[in-house]
């Protein structure tokens, strides 16, 4: 019931991210840790368990929670109190009320997950897009909302969480399909290289607009500091996506994350 407890967690499953938060000033880092908690709890709760049922419930239970974090309700119904003795929920909390972020973005985050309960393929290129924002997307513009980021970044953001994600995502294709998912709109090369382009045209057009996002929120963006070497793999060998080939080597991970880090420059 700790941010400590939500860094240790980000720590362990998500240790690129933990990282490049590593990065940003204590007080950032504060309010970052939950947030990534939370979206690794929302992610894993539809992969926990083979019943479609009980995995709506775990997500249910997460929307609830939220919603009673900006009522400020959260000590007194049952999502409120079951927070109390959940590592995350306490802390997010917190988070969405001190810095009263916007709800309907959690919820939205939350509902996009059920992809991972129904297996259905993404209708098409669209539907895909509106996933990616809907995950990648609301969690990069949060991060940034809750450091400094104002009203006027949220496109710049989104272009870039679009790129981040979506480098992301195509690291993840193997896996995906190995428990049964049909992770892409259009699987052929040329589609996949396709993609991969347009990720890279998405953060190209936030470099390009960086001055609008405030300074103290580049930790939020420095989360997809490998994201520009995915993508150009991708779409110069779109087989290495489905081999799960895709990566940047060691010394050019660090290396560009140091520099990132010292420079601001995501």
């Amino acid at each position: 019931m700790s941010v400590a407890e939500c860094a240790e967690l980000v720590r362990r499953r998500d240790p690129d991210r933990f990282l490049a938060t590593m990065a940003a000033p204590a007080a950032a880092r504060a309010l970052l840790w939950p947030l990534y908690a939370f979206n690794l709890e929302v992610a894993r709760a539809p992969w926990v368990t083979a019943e479609a049922m009980i995995a709506e419930m775990r997500l249910q239970w997460w929307r609830d929670v939220v919603a009673d974090s900006a009522a400020g309700s959260a000590a007194g119904s049952a999502a409120g109190q079951a927070s109390r003795a959940h590592e995350v929920a306490g802390p997010l909390a917190g988070v969405i009320a001190g810095q009263g972020l916007p709800v309907a973005l959690f919820d939205a985050m939350i509902l996009a997950r059920r992809w991972d309960i129904t297996r259905a393929p993404f209708a098409d290129a669209a539907a895909f897009a509106a996933h990616i924002d809907a995950t990648a997307g609301h969690l990069m513009w949060l991060a940034a909302l809750c450091i400094g980021a104002g009203r006027q970044a949220e496109p710049v953001v989104r272009d870039f969480a679009f790129g981040a994600g979506v480098a992301a995502w195509l690291c993840a294709v193997p896996e995906l399909e190995a428990r049964g998912r049909l992770p892409l709109p259009d699987g052929r090369p040329v589609a996949v290289a396709a993609l991969a382009g347009l990720g890279l045209e998405r953060i190209a057009r936030a470099r390009a607009l960086r001055g609008r996002v405030a300074a103290s929120a580049a930790p939020a963006l420095l989360t997809g500091w490998q994201a520009t070497g995915i993508l150009r793999q991708a779409a110069a060998e779109p087989a290495r996506v489905a081999n799960g080939t895709l990566g940047l080597p060691e010394i050019a991970r660090r290396g560009g994350l140091m520099w990132r880090g010292l420079t601001g420059r995501w």
